[in-house]
């Protein structure tokens, strides 16, 4: 078996894995969480966003239920998980993203569950940015953003 077989076989598996544990929800009209028990929710997500025109990166934490701008994109998360650290690590975000035109009209460009470990799987398609789940954190009320 050649190197490049192996890869797409790799991929292959990987994406067959992750379509199984998220195939209940693709038909879901609210946030529901995803079939690992075993995640940690968390009050944070840290996205990082990529400008294809300026070719900056920036990475921001949004808490869940808060409206983010980046660019023309209004971000709000609505759930994010992390698995403990006695298991692979893995971080699953639901992400609502709207593009924000120049009528003022919102048009909603990506809904669903972003899985950190492959952002390709369930990406944003947008012409100018690039947004990607890295983390997520549990951050006490009250506290700094800085954690």
């Amino acid at each position: 078996m050649t190197a490049n077989n192996r890869a797409v076989g790799v991929v292959f598996a990987v994406a067959l894995t992750v379509s199984t544990l998220l195939a209940p929800l693709a038909g879901a009209q609210e946030a529901i969480v995803p079939p690992e028990k075993s995640a940690e929710p968390q009050n944070r997500v840290v996205l990082r966003a990529l400008d294809k025109i300026t070719a900056r990166i920036t990475e921001f934490e949004l808490e869940i239920g808060e409206e983010l701008r980046f660019g023309t994109l209004a971000v709000v998360a609505r759930y994010c998980r992390t698995r403990p650290p006695i298991e692979p690590p893995e971080t699953f975000a639901y992400l609502e993203i709207d593009d924000l035109k120049r009528s003022g009209v919102q048009e909603r460009v990506f809904e669903g569950w972003m899985v950190a470990s492959s952002p390709a799987l369930n990406a944003l398609e947008h012409p100018v940015y690039d947004v990607w789940v890295i983390n997520c954190k549990m951050v006490e009320p009250g506290a700094s953003g800085s954690n």
